[in-house]
């Protein structure tokens, strides 16, 4: 992918700047309307952006649809439906001591947003963001990855026949397209990716002030407990552990089993991988493919310790990791020190739940953290650790819930989005205090003569 040039850039940001200081972006029905003309795009492009998701990921029209378009035009039905509701303002009661004053929260938009997504989820991460940053009045400029060429040059090419380059831009590159667009200016920046990226993003957005929105990454635990149901956890594990080749930001990242279950429940994960991708898993039209070939090396590495389960199989002209379980992994091995982001499944083993709280609670925060078991066992499991999100009993549904804020906590990123959480991040909380002028009490002005009266009211 060629890179964008500090002049496009520059050029990209002064027509933006310039038509956000029209105010034309703040008019309600100028978003709805913008609203509109993206889901209509995305429909119209929709065989495009299919096809470029395979050709990038391998990922089939049908998980295309699940895991990316379909997020995205329920997330635009969602702001369309109540926009209005959610910018009017918004008014909050007032002090005593500060009538006859009135107060309210005006939503107004923050201007410049900058949009920065990763290869994985290509589509739904880029385009998710930019619904709450049209809805709150933003312009944009949006950054695609790389990595998914063919989805980036899809994309591009359906925003540009939808918007103006003055309210909605792409720009395409890689590091050093990046590094031009992080000294630049912007009102926020939409980041998802890496943690270590993430620290790169927010050293130079500190240089201007500019709040940040971090979605990262990390080692999402998930908890198989002994009472689980094992037919129930083992098909929603392996579920959530494959879409996407476990390509997943908040995919189950490794296995915990209660030592009672762990045969049984590796079993039949093993099982479930056969029953959805079939026999033969490197012929299935359903199974993605790993996103290159460095990715496919630093995945090849981290197979090397523990006990093979199931899988191992690597084909690196294909692209192709077999869905893969590792037994009897110790803490200190290579694949529990960084996320993995494939379709490899450590397990460690727990004789006591407290054994898990002590693992987890010593690592970084997660992203995602997921538990199988009794409801009663789960309010103890949630009360005892920290998490961006979590489900109990099943895995990533929690963020395809537009009611639902999706963001991680500590080092799995700040800042969440989605829904009204969307609207929220791009928007700024005004505070508004009306006083009328018919009466001026004498209370606030020295010599404070009412003193002690104040001093009742306050």
């Amino acid at each position: 992918m060629e890179e964008t040039s500090k002049s496009i850039i520059i050029q990209h940001l002064e027509n933006q700047r310039a038509f956000f200081s029209t105010h034309k972006t703040k008019a309600i029905h100028f978003r709805l309307e913008q609203l509109y003309n993206l889901k209509k795009a995305i429909l119209k492009n929709k065989k495009q952006l299919e096809q470029a998701l395979w050709e990038d990921l391998h990922k089939s029209p049908e998980e295309a649809y699940l895991t990316e378009i379909s997020i995205v035009t329920a997330e635009i039905d969602n702001h369309i439906k109540h926009l209005k509701k959610w910018a009017k303002p918004k008014k909050v009661s007032t002090p005593i001591h500060l009538l006859p004053s009135s107060s309210q929260i005006n939503y107004e938009p923050l201007g410049l947003a900058l949009i920065v997504a990763p290869w994985n989820y290509p589509f739904q991460l880029l385009i998710n963001a930019l619904v709450g940053a049209i809805s709150a009045g933003c312009c944009s400029l949006l950054k695609p990855s790389p990595d998914a060429p063919k989805t980036a040059k899809a994309m591009q090419n359906m925003i540009e026949d939808t918007f103006n380059s003055n309210y909605i831009a792409v720009v395409q590159g890689g590091k050093d397209t990046n590094t031009i667009l992080f000294k630049e200016r912007f009102d926020i920046i939409c980041f998802t990716g890496s943690p270590k990226v993430g620290k790169v993003v927010m050293k130079a957005a500190a240089e201007h002030l500019t709040p940040v929105i971090l979605e990262l990454g990390g080692k999402s635990p998930c908890i198989v407990d002994a009472d689980a149901n094992i037919d129930v956890a083992a098909k929603r594990i392996a579920w959530g552990k494959l879409i996407n080749a476990g390509q997943t930001c908040i995919a189950p990242d490794y296995l915990f089993a209660h030592h009672t279950i762990k045969d049984e429940l590796l079993d039949k994960v093993a099982k479930n991988f056969t029953e959805m991708y079939g026999s033969s898993i490197k012929e299935s039209r359903f199974y993605p493919r790993i996103v290159n070939n460095q990715a496919m090396d630093r995945l090849e590495n981290l197979m090397k310790q523990g006990k093979i389960h199931t899988g191992g199989t690597v084909d690196k002209n294909e692209k192709f990791i077999e869905p893969t379980i590792i037994d009897q992994v110790d803490p200190d091995f290579l694949i529990m020190q960084e996320e993995i982001f494939g379709p490899i499944l450590p397990v460690m083993t727990f004789n006591h739940i407290d054994e898990t709280f002590d693992y987890i609670n010593k690592n970084e925060k997660p992203l995602a953290f997921y538990y199988f078991g009794k409801n009663e066992n789960a309010k103890q499991v949630l009360a005892k650790t920290t998490s961006g999100g979590a489900c109990i009993n099943d895995t990533l549904l929690h963020v395809a819930n537009h009611n639902l804020p999706f963001g991680g906590v500590g080092n799995s990123g700040f800042g969440s989005y989605h829904g009204y959480d969307s609207f929220l991040a791009f928007s700024n909380k005004r505070a508004v205090v009306n006083t009328p002028t018919w009466i001026d009490l004498p209370l606030k002005y020295a010599p404070f003569k009412y003193f002690k009266w104040i001093k009742k009211l306050i």
